[in-house]
């Protein structure tokens, strides 16, 4: 992949540029050039000044920063001796190493103790954020904002503040593509060499290589080079093929190598790359052992090539049983859907690692929890992170189903089985998760008949369609989930006792999110998710409220309010505040509020009622008196600003 290395302009290009911004607001790209005139334009659009100091950039707590540095494990294992080997060849020349995360928040940091003083003074330093909406433009944020290797020197920065700094940074990608962080170099802008980015961009390889090797450790990887002597050095491209031969995974030289981009990873197959098929690889492999052998791609051109699966040279092609995918022992395991769902809530942990103790094994799983807690999400993760994740995944909410179409839907029919029946006859949702997962949500909510059918269909692996025929053999693994204490519907004769031991051969409770003590951690996450693009947070008075709120709709809840409040807000608005939210929430966390008035607030100035009363005099008296306008100003619907207008008049 093609990296534009920004060039160190010349000082009087940055003066004119600079010039011309602070007098025109005009940001010229021929003086400062296309990557840093885009820059200059995201950092004036996000209202920052050149002259001013940075308003309320967000600055992680201790233990805010501990959840972050838990939730990005890996990358900062990795990251660390690689980190600790690039600040030794740069010990006393004034600079420091510096690991960030995908929103820019600074993770770990080693450096020269004089110059990481200075540094601090501008915020440079774990725990604080320098996304470019928040620092303006700077090697990290703007390498994550461009997401290419770049160096950022003295004026080139948008805050004049930072101008002593010269900083060269590259992002950091999974082998699927997706961007982790960004590793930096910065230092006193009188030290600049060109070959900075060259160290970092190296670092970065050699973090991404790591990084690779331990997602893909137990399955196949292809190490190819233009020369036989280049594989297994940090110039080699690597490749991941699942079984059936799809590039899962690979690095940034591959994509180079063979003119694809991260998009391409999960849509592009072996034979698409290269004049050879799996079964080809794998007699090229037995032949030749852990020798490189030369191979042709579709574009004609020669590489070698080296196939391994887990720790030895591949024994089975792609496609075939066998050792590929098999654990090895000494392995450390990759990290898996399952523990992407762990945000650091020790009783959600337990019931992932439980799970994961029985993925290989013929255990049903019981999930148990309150509606909304994301009993289905964990389903999926457990499928994805198991044997079966290349095999169907099929999910029934028994309480959605209709009592007179459960049945069909469940087991099947044959041709002209009922009055309506398709012609073809159905096979059934269980006959379609044959070889994967069933997922049968709410359970509780199966009527009883049903339950003695199920319980067969488990009992002797087959199944029976309506309007007889012969028995159909099926293999599914088996997942539950209910609301109900099923105990109690035992004793009241709604559920089948014989059937509750079925599907109950390991029990999982779920947490409620009021109970789960990583809130904070799991918003950042979802908003991740929501807005990869633009990072969001909540307002500090928000994630206060937040946190005290029930939540009774659980993640569900939890979810679509973020959802919306995101599609609410603009461009250029940081912080999820009370115009963002849904009204029924609003008004929910406006009477924790009530009950709960921040410290010094209240006490200090009036009460809350009185604060808001004078709070709705502001806005109004702003807006012209326009009530819809307020309204929307305050976050609350029209209906909610008439009550409180009569409320105030008794």
């Amino acid at each position: 992949m093609h990296h534009a290395l920004t060039p160190t302009l010349a000082p009087h290009q940055v003066r004119e540029a600079r010039r011309q911004l602070n007098t025109g607001g005009e940001i010229s790209a021929e003086l400062l050039g296309a990557t840093l005139a885009r820059s200059w334009q995201r950092s004036a659009l996000a209202g920052l000044t050149p002259g001013g100091r940075p308003q309320g950039a967000p600055h992680a707590s201790a233990p805010q920063l501990a959840r972050a540095l838990d939730l990005q494990r890996d990358l900062v294992a990795h990251a660390t001796p690689v980190m600790e080997f690039l600040y030794e060849q740069t010990r006393d020349t004034d600079s420091m190493v510096i690991l960030a995360d995908a929103q820019g928040m600074l993770l770990h940091a080693l450096g020269d103790a004089g110059f990481v003083g200075r540094a601090e003074r501008v915020a440079l330093r774990p725990g604080a954020t320098w996304h470019e909406r928040w620092r303006g433009t700077n090697a990290i944020g703007t390498a994550l904002a461009e997401q290419e290797a770049l160096v950022v020197h003295a004026g080139e920065h948008f805050l004049e503040r930072n101008a002593f700094l010269t900083c060269a940074a590259a992002p950091i990608h999974d082998p699927s593509g997706r961007l982790l962080g960004a590793l930096d170099l910065s230092g006193d802008h009188r030290g600049y060499h060109r070959h900075t980015l060259g160290l970092v961009r190296s670092a970065v390889r050699m973090i991404e290589h790591r990084l690779f090797d331990t997602r893909h450790a137990a399955g196949l990887r292809l190490r190819l080079h233009a020369r036989p002597e280049g594989i297994s050095t940090l110039t080699e491209s690597l490749l991941a093929l699942s079984e059936d031969g799809w590039v899962i995974g690979a690095n940034d030289a591959a994509l180079t190598t063979l003119g694809l981009v991260w998009g391409d990873i999960g849509a592009r197959q072996l034979d698409q790359l290269f004049e050879l098929s799996a079964d080809g690889l794998h007699d090229l492999a037995q032949q030749t052992s852990q020798r490189a052998v030369p191979v042709r791609t579709r574009d004609g051109r020669v590489l070698w090539l080296r196939a391994q699966s887990g720790l030895q040279s591949m024994t089975v092609p792609a496609g075939r049983t066998g050792t590929v995918g098999s654990s090895r022992g000494g392995i450390a395991p990759a990290r898996d859907a399952l523990a992407a769902l762990d945000t650091g809530d020790p009783a959600l942990r337990a019931a992932l690692d439980r799970a994961r103790r029985v993925l290989d094994k013929p255990i049903a799983l019981l999930l148990l929890g309150e509606s909304g807690v994301g009993k289905e999400v964990f389903a999926r993760a457990a499928h994805a992170s198991g044997p079966r994740c290349h095999k169907p995944f099929v999910a029934v909410n028994c309480a959605a189903l209709p009592e007179t179409l459960i049945e069909s839907e469940l087991f099947g029919y044959r041709p002209g089985a009922f009055t309506g029946a398709h012609r073809d006859g159905a096979p059934g949702r269980i006959r379609e998760a044959d070889g994967g997962v069933l997922f049968l949500d709410e359970i509780g909510d199966m009527p009883l008949a049903m339950q003695g059918r199920l319980l067969r269909v488990l009992q002797e692996r087959q199944v029976l369609p309506l309007g007889g025929g012969k028995p159909v053999p099926v293999d599914v693994q088996l997942v539950c989930a209910t609301h109900r204490p099923l105990r109690d519907e035992l004793k009241a004769g709604r559920f089948r006792e014989d059937l509750y031991y079925r599907i109950n051969g390991l029990s999982l409770p779920l947490p409620p999110l009021r109970e789960r003590q990583d809130l904070d951690a799991l918003v950042a996450r979802l908003l991740a998710e929501i807005s990869p693009d633009l990072p969001r947070a909540l307002a500090p008075d928000m994630a206060r409220l937040v946190a005290r709120y029930a939540w009774p709709g659980n993640l569900r809840q939890l979810s679509n309010a973020l959802r919306t409040a995101c599609a609410l807000m603009d461009d250029t608005e940081p912080c999820i505040d009370w115009q963002h939210l849904p009204d029924d929430l609003a008004e929910d966390l406006r009477a924790i509020a009530a009950a709960n008035p921040a410290p010094d607030s209240a006490a200090s100035t009036g009460t809350l009622k009185d604060l808001a009363a004078q709070r709705l005099d502001q806005v109004l008296a702003q807006s012209g008196g326009n009530l819809s306008e307020a309204a929307r100003v305050l976050g609350i619907s029209r209906n909610t600003m008439y009550r409180r207008l009569r409320e105030r008049s008794v």
